[in-house]
């Protein structure tokens, strides 16, 4: 895993071609990819230790023949341009005397809470490449990333899962909702959010809270669910330590996960070490290891094994991250 770079454009759109749609943050247009591309080179650039609106874009690379095989990103501070709109799930409770009864009343409303926070996303990997430990490699990547650039990140992290579409691609929380507002499918408001930005949401979304009551069963049944491709991702961030705390996607329903960033378990687990040597294959603690500040940074797994108040790696390992003694290494058991 290493920081993108310019001229893995052509890489970057073959995998958003993938995706299948409702990657909003891995749309298959190659200026708006080339465009990210640019923000995640200045943000890799920037010398300054504090949050700032950037976003970091990661490839996962074939050591063997150098192909990339998939991507992540991560979004120092969401928000800051444009608000960042989700919908809160909430309960009205009324009573009533004459009827002796209580009404609880569940409510969408339209929310910006999430504003400031760091987000991850945008992770895709190359099927064949889905059963060996790959996704994990990306996904945990980036919060070592995080650890070692703790200062540009929020004190709350979020992910956006894609939610439940059915069989033709569409999505019954949109066409239920949202769509009725927008004049256009949800693929067409999907790729527009992901091209042109979510400036419409706020020009044309009704502000007032929407009673689910009023919602079909079809859409009911997507909020907070996310797609079935996104269960393994849903089980990854819950056991990171992230959690669905009632704020969905506003386009499909999807469930947005949020932890404290401190508390993301990769983050408290990680140590660093000065690395004092190699060690041989088969005597070290299969782990995570990282190094290279920045646009140097370099992810991959590796063994670890104790060594006179340092560590060493296998020699595999340390050449993928390109370490020599007296490095320093952020680890963490895999």
């Amino acid at each position: 895993m290493r920081a993108a770079r310019p001229e893995d454009l052509a890489a970057l759109y073959q995998m958003a071609k993938g995706t299948g749609g409702g990657f909003t943050n891995l749309p298959a247009d190659r200026a708006t990819l080339k465009t990210k591309l640019e923000r995640a080179a200045a943000s890799f650039a920037r010398g300054e230790d504090r949050l700032e609106d950037d976003v970091f874009l990661f490839i996962l690379e074939d050591a063997a023949n150098g192909q990339a095989k998939g991507t992540c990103q991560i979004f120092a501070k969401i928000g800051s341009a444009l608000p960042f709109y989700s919908y809160r799930l909430s309960t009205m409770t009324q009573v009533s005397k004459e009827l002796n009864r209580t009404f609880r009343a569940e409510m969408l409303t339209l929310s910006t809470d999430l504003d400031g926070s760091s987000e991850v996303g945008g992770l895709w990997l190359h099927p064949a490449e889905r059963s060996a430990g790959a996704g994990a490699l990306l996904a945990r990547g980036r919060y070592l990333f995080m650890k070692q650039h703790r200062p540009r990140f929020a004190e709350r992290t979020i992910a956006e899962l894609r939610g439940a579409h059915d069989d033709t691609g569409g999505s019954p929380f949109w066409d239920s909702l949202a769509g009725r507002f927008f004049g256009m499918s949800f693929r067409e408001a999907d790729d527009f959010n992901a091209v042109r930005g979510n400036q419409f949401i706020a020009d044309l979304m009704p502000k007032h809270p929407i009673y689910t009551a009023m919602l079909p069963e079809t859409a009911l049944a997507a909020i907070g669910k996310p797609h079935k491709t996104g269960l393994a991702a849903m089980r990854m961030l819950e056991k990171e330590g992230f959690a669905y705390e009632g704020y969905i996607d506003i386009f499909d329903g999807g469930p947005t996960m949020a932890a404290a960033t401190d508390s993301i378990a990769t983050i408290c687990h990680a140590q660093s070490a000065r690395l004092t040597g190699t060690a041989p294959e088969g005597e070290g603690v299969p782990s995570l290891v990282a190094h290279g500040r920045l646009a140097d940074f370099r992810a991959c797994y590796g063994e670890v094994t104790q060594s006179d108040g340092g560590i060493k790696l296998d020699e595999a390992a340390a050449g993928l991250l390109g370490v020599a003694p007296g490095d320093v290494i952020t680890h963490v058991p895999r």
